[in-house]
């Protein structure tokens, strides 16, 4: 079980990112894929969750991201709109395959002018 992901990066208050997560190993329609942040000094918090056609997230980015996946290209993708500040941190993907969970590396988000 892999996951790998990308697309962090330094960004204005406002601007926009996707990051993506690519799996191996396991097929994404069986398991429900999350991505999580974490911000200096904070704790690890879940930002948004997809399993088949259900989504579900954090209240502080409702209606701001997106998740999204690819079952061709076995992808789960987090867009993200209207960033502010306080969504810089260090994002992760995640799923549990029970029973132990996964995680993909970081990647960098900073949103910052």
């Amino acid at each position: 079980v892999q996951l790998q992901a990308s697309g962090g990066g330094l960004v204005q208050p406002g601007g926009s990112l996707k990051l993506s997560c690519e799996l191996s190993g396991f097929t994404l329609n069986y398991f429900a894929i999350g991505w999580f942040r974490q911000a200096p000094g904070k704790e690890r918090e879940l930002v948004a969750r997809i399993f088949a056609g259900t989504t579900n997230y954090a209240d502080s980015v409702k209606g701001r991201f997106t998740i999204s996946r690819d079952v061709v290209k076995n992808t789960v993708y987090l867009q993200m709109n209207s960033l502010k500040p306080e969504d810089t941190g260090v994002y992760y993907c995640n799923v549990l395959i029970l029973p132990r969970d996964y995680w993909g590396q970081e990647t960098q988000v900073t949103v910052s002018s």
